[in-house]
């Protein structure tokens, strides 16, 4: 058996601001509004979705992105930083850097050098 990512979905209370703010830093567009209850943004990396939920799961989120930057690091986090993402961490381990960074809704994601 073999499976493929048919979509990536985030819980968020308010889905179309979170989803327009995704799909212009992956490059992408909103494809889907249905009512702002169930966004749909495609992009060159594939689909994602947001769906409204009353009370999304607080905390850490459980699954993250992990993204690949084709320009330098940094440029790409301040970039991201400018456009509403918050700073989380910036890590490294040997010769691997990356940097932990929360998108508006608190979702946390990393980016690392391609």
């Amino acid at each position: 058996m073999a499976l493929t990512i048919g979509m990536i979905t985030v819980d968020t209370s308010d889905p179309i601001p979170l989803a327009r703010w995704w799909a212009e830093r992956l490059g992408g567009e909103v494809t889907e509004e249905n009512d702002g209850w169930f966004v749909v943004t495609r992009h060159p990396g594939g689909i994602m979705s947001f769906q409204k939920v009353d009370d999304p799961t607080p905390g850490k989120n459980r699954i993250h992105l992990d993204l690949t930057a084709d320009g330098d690091l940094d440029e790409t986090a301040q970039a991201l930083l400018a456009a509403g993402a918050s700073l989380v961490g910036d890590r490294s381990e040997g010769s691997m850097r990356w940097i932990t960074l929360a998108d508006p809704d608190g979702n946390q994601f990393c980016i690392a050098a391609h």
